[in-house]
């Protein structure tokens, strides 16, 4: 490796011409960035892509321009609008951050104030600093590993080897423009030095790689091997009465903790009974992978002809699938009238409903 003291100066070049534009950054030399944005965006894309995430923020900045305006937006709102993004107690934190910075008229503008916050670890913590303080923090994401992981020719397996790839990470961040430097390294993991086939002709700080020098570089990171996950398994129920359908808001903590969802028990650790007195019937499985275990889950289904004894009916006018999480969906894909065999008076295996539910809109 040549001295990477140059490398900072050589990537910024290449990031004033090259940067991405995405709808949370302001591009290189275009002023100090807005802190809100810029938190709202790194909760967004922790664990999700930036192409999940694109339409989710520009919907919540349409619907909460400002921090003043999320915290004072309703919790199932918010959880409803981030619904499909998954990991949802980002969502619950998310509000709950709101609040607090609300309350303190702004933002902290040191990694360790915003740290304090609820919901902000240390990588969004100094992704915050760095980009709209323009503090001189260290910002190592998946992209940024990678880069470091063949700068420095770091065999070591992830995960035991973050606090290498850190500490290396730190000796690159500039003292000026950390910010800049953060968003360049992360471009540069996500267009060129990919995980697959990295680009390496086009790569602005190639005469610096040593991966690259020694024939490794596409072998970079090395990743311990996965563990099998679990499999967990489960039952949704999903009823109909009179044009509605069965509902519940899951506890705040926990699977899909404060989401609007389906009566469920079995895979979330519960052991619950049926929510009503009906002739159940199963139409059908859904298979959801989580962070930890993958999930089998039953649906069934059944016109009710007894109060429920959980949840509430929510009327096809109000109820919008698009405010389930994707488990949730699923199950809704096979029970929802619009996908029974015969007609929307039918149910999944041909039999009447006792009261036909009317399409939602």
């Amino acid at each position: 490796m040549r001295d990477p003291r140059v490398i900072p100066t050589e990537l910024l070049a290449w990031y004033d011409r090259h940067a991405r534009v995405l709808p949370w950054r302001m591009p290189p030399g275009g002023g100090a960035a807005d802190p809100y944005r810029v938190w709202l965006s790194e909760v967004m894309l922790q664990q999700t892509t930036v192409a999940a995430v694109k339409s989710y923020f520009q919907r919540f900045t349409s619907l909460w321009p400002t921090v003043h305006d999320l915290a004072a937006a309703e919790d199932a709102q918010v959880m409803a609008e981030w619904a499909g993004l998954g990991y949802y107690a980002r969502a619950r934190n998310l509000v709950a951050c709101a609040r607090a910075v609300a309350a303190m008229d702004g933002f902290p503008d040191t990694r360790e104030g915003l740290a304090a916050l609820p919901g902000i670890g240390a990588y969004t913590s100094a992704a915050i600093a760095a980009i709209a303080f323009d503090r001189p923090e260290t910002v190592v994401d998946g992209n940024v590993e990678r880069v470091v992981a063949r700068l420095f020719a770091v065999e070591t397996p992830l995960p035991a080897a973050k606090p290498e790839l850190v500490a290396l990470a730190t000796r690159l961040t500039p003292p000026r423009r950390s910010g800049d430097f953060a968003q360049a390294m992360m471009d540069l993991g996500a267009t060129i030095c990919t995980p697959r086939s990295p680009a390496c002709g086009i790569c602005p700080i190639i005469p610096h790689c040593a991966a690259r020098a020694q024939g490794i570089a596409a072998d970079l990171p090395r990743k311990a091997p996965k563990k099998a996950k679990p499999l967990r398994r489960g039952i949704v129920w999903i009823g109909f009465a009179e044009g509605a359908v069965l509902v519940e808001t899951r506890p705040d903590r926990g699977l899909l903790g404060g989401t609007l969802a389906f009566p469920s028990t079995g895979w979330d650790g519960s052991d619950l009974p049926p929510p009503a007195s009906a002739d159940w019937q199963e139409i059908g499985l859904v298979r959801h992978v989580f962070t930890h275990f993958a999930l089998d889950l039953t649906v069934m289904s059944a016109p009710l002809t007894a109060a429920p004894q959980r949840g509430s009916l929510a009327p096809f006018s109000e109820f919008r699938p698009s405010a389930l999480p994707g488990l949730m969906r699923k199950a809704w894909a096979l029970a929802r009238p619009e996908t029974a065999t015969g007609s929307a008076t039918t149910g999944r295996r041909g039999k009447p409903w006792r009261n036909p539910p009317q399409s939602p809109a």
